[in-house]
């Protein structure tokens, strides 16, 4: 690495624990080191190494992926939002997976992490009236990690999709900052709605796998949403929903999406 690299690269904390868990591992594992070497090690920043290995993810014969890696690149020396937001989301899985042993296996193994920064390049693009490629990054994402957000969706950072496998994510959601959901969840619209027509989820809600939240409705501050649950009225904060259809079934003692409890009142856990 030459030297103004190895500046940026000690400038930055996160990047640098990252960097120091990718050499302890090629170490460990020598059959690893050449991939290692090429997704972490030679890359003078989080951004690049991001760049190189959604590319490769998602490129394909018709868009490659030294063009896909352009055009992240481009979204992220634009736009400096995408790389914030990315460091909160990387912080965000380290804490509270508990699958999750350090920074390493989110940025190159967990798909539901890779959805999420591919969507918020495709987010960009269609904020610059690029809704054409956006729309195809849409596409490649869902057919490469199984998550389907919308460009149009408004997400905040600090997000937790777990697993991502099935999450769909409407043209019109809004999610908020610190916001932790599991695989299956479906933030969608009734069928019946045009226009704003999908859920606004406050800042620190937990929704639990397989969830689906219909319409254009609130789920408050801090709240949870109970593993296969359909909800179709709003959820005030700090407060449990559950069931099919959801009711309200009691209060959270906490910001739900740092708890990461399942657990809903009255059960053995959550008595």
């Amino acid at each position: 690495m030459s030297t103004p690299a190895r500046s940026r690269a000690l400038g930055d904390p996160l990047w640098q624990a990252v960097r120091e868990e990718a050499s302890r591992a090629a170490e460990r594992e020598a059959s690893l080191a050449s991939f290692l070497h090429a997704t972490i090690l030679k890359h003078a920043s989080l951004e690049a190494a991001l760049c190189f290995h959604l590319a490769g993810k998602l490129g394909g014969a018709t868009l490659p992926a030294i063009e896909v890696r352009e055009v992240f690149g481009e979204a992220l020396e634009k736009c400096q939002q995408i790389g914030e937001d990315l460091r909160a989301d990387l912080g965000a899985v380290r804490e509270r997976d508990p699958a999750c042993g350090g920074l390493m296996a989110p940025l190159l193994y967990f798909k539901g992490f890779h959805a999420l920064q591919s969507y918020r390049v495709a987010h960009w693009l269609w904020s610059q009236g690029r809704e054409p490629l956006a729309l195809f990054l849409q596409n490649r994402i869902s057919e490469c990690f199984a998550v389907d957000i919308h460009p149009a969706a408004d997400l905040g950072r600090g997000i937790l999709i777990d697993h991502g496998t099935g999450v769909v994510i409407g043209e019109t959601a809004v999610v908020g900052n610190d916001v932790s959901m599991l695989q299956g969840v479906t933030l969608g619209g009734t069928g019946k709605e045009t226009g704003d027509r999908h859920p606004k989820i406050h800042d620190a809600v937990l929704i639990g796998a397989g969830a689906k939240v219909l319409g254009n409705i609130h789920v408050g501050h801090g709240a949870k949403v109970g593993a296969g649950s359909v909800v179709l009225d709003d959820v005030p904060p700090y407060c449990t929903a559950a069931g099919v259809p959801a009711r309200l079934v009691g209060n959270c003692c906490g910001e739900a999406a740092f708890e990461m409890d399942h657990s809903l009142p009255g059960s053995a856990k959550g008595a």
